[in-house]
């Protein structure tokens, strides 16, 4: 019996010792399963970019904007080019209904010619007139110089016949004054009723070319090369407002349409004022643009604005306003495309660099968890420069795996 009790008691022991080595083989394979199951990254080396990340959309720098006339009412809209169509320079691109300015056209001509028969008629009565008041003037004269010489015959004639003939003379000073009078009268009126026709004239002159000058403005051509958009019509409200379309009457003046020159796209983003002292007009730039993200865009900053902006997002903030040119545009770009932009404030030429999430602190020190057999082991770095996706850093070797997540406590750590 006390062989057996004996016996029973080594075999617990045995067992315990074999309940526990399970234990430990089982931690130790969670411990290798965790680490398994974490995403790790590899430490590269090779020049590491230090970055100001910004986002905006593209703008073009030199865009002109497509007016209806002035002065012209009743304006609608027949005619628009495709809009987002590329236009050439003097192109027609918006087209407005001429029959009224078609029908003042055909009116005006008619009053015209109009005016310019009753001138010609008048000019060719005053012709008549003048003839006439001439020859009447000339008999007049004759007659008072006849009348004169009568009158000088006295001494040779009797006293009663040079008597007459001095009335006859006086009567023709007074004919001969009469008809100087009548003939500036006819002059006169002659003058004001040709100067007043002219005038008749010109103004269905005026008017004409007006109506002329219309009809040549119902056609809106771009002064220069580009893309045309069309901007919202708000004539029906805000909450109703639309781009214009065929059939819109518009108001004289009104904004229908830009074309920006494509040539001249930008990027315009907004920087940060933590970041605006970090950025110099000149350093490269590299542009990601969201309709097209298979492509990358190299660019320059060509400057930023003086004054901030303030954000109507909440908390309000403050940015400044930063404009990149694009080295290649590319005629696929639009205004208006979300964009994102990498300004390059400096260059670290051999650098090791992790992801960003791959850095953790332990006690107020930068560390990387670096995979080490079955587990991992907490890795001291020195952070020597960050970026929006890495970090670049001293103290860890090349091709090193990192794990992106921080591993569990019990996780294997060595």
């Amino acid at each position: 019996m006390r062989h057996t009790g004996k016996a029973w008691r080594w075999f617990a022991v045995a067992l315990v010792l074999f309940a526990v080595a399970g234990l430990v083989a089982w931690s130790k394979l969670r411990g290798v399963e965790a680490a398994g199951d974490l995403p790790v990254a590899k430490a590269r080396r090779g020049e590491f970019l230090v970055l100001v990340r910004c986002r905006g959309e593209l703008a073009a720098e030199r865009s002109v904007q497509l007016a209806a006339p002035v002065r012209v009412a009743d304006l609608q809209i027949v005619w628009l080019a495709p809009p987002n169509s590329p236009v050439s320079q003097g192109q027609t691109v918006i087209r407005f209904d001429p029959s009224a300015a078609q029908q003042a056209i055909r009116e005006h001509t008619a009053a015209l010619r109009q005016a310019k028969a009753k001138l010609e008629q008048a000019l060719a009565q005053a012709r008549i007139t003048a003839e006439q008041d001439k020859l009447d003037l000339a008999t007049s004269q004759y007659d008072l110089e006849k009348a004169r010489l009568e009158a000088s015959q006295q001494a040779i004639v009797s006293e009663i016949q040079g008597e007459e003939s001095k009335i006859d003379a006086r009567v023709a000073e007074e004919k001969l004054r009469a008809e100087k009078a009548t003939v500036e009268l006819h002059q006169k009126s002659d003058e004001a009723k040709i100067a007043s026709l002219t005038r008749l004239r010109q103004q269905e002159e005026t008017e004409l070319d007006i109506a002329n000058h219309q009809v040549a403005l119902m056609e809106v051509r771009t002064p220069q090369r580009g893309v045309i958009s069309y901007l919202s019509n708000t004539s029906q409200g805000w909450l109703n407002a639309q781009p214009y379309k065929v059939g819109d009457r518009v108001y004289p003046g009104a904004v229908i349409a830009q074309v920006p020159d494509l040539s001249t796209i930008r990027v315009e983003a907004k920087i940060d004022e933590v970041d605006r002292g970090r950025i110099t007009a000149g350093d490269a730039g590299i542009v990601k643009i969201d309709a097209l993200p298979e492509k990358t865009w190299t660019g320059t900053l060509a400057g930023v604005s003086p004054l901030t902006e303030q954000s109507f997002d909440w908390p309000p903030s403050r940015s400044f306003k930063a404009y990149i040119a694009l080295t290649d545009p590319g005629a696929q770009l639009r205004t208006g495309m979300n964009a994102s932009a990498d300004v390059i404030t400096a260059r670290i030429a051999d650098a090791v660099s992790v992801p960003a999430n791959a850095l953790f602190t332990d006690k107020g020190h930068a560390i990387v968890y670096v995979a080490a057999g079955r587990g991992y082991r907490a890795q001291p770095v020195t952070v020597e420069a960050r970026n929006p996706d890495e970090v670049a850093v001293k103290g860890l070797a090349a091709g090193s795996m990192v794990t992106l997540v921080e591993p569990p406590r019990n996780g294997g750590r060595n």
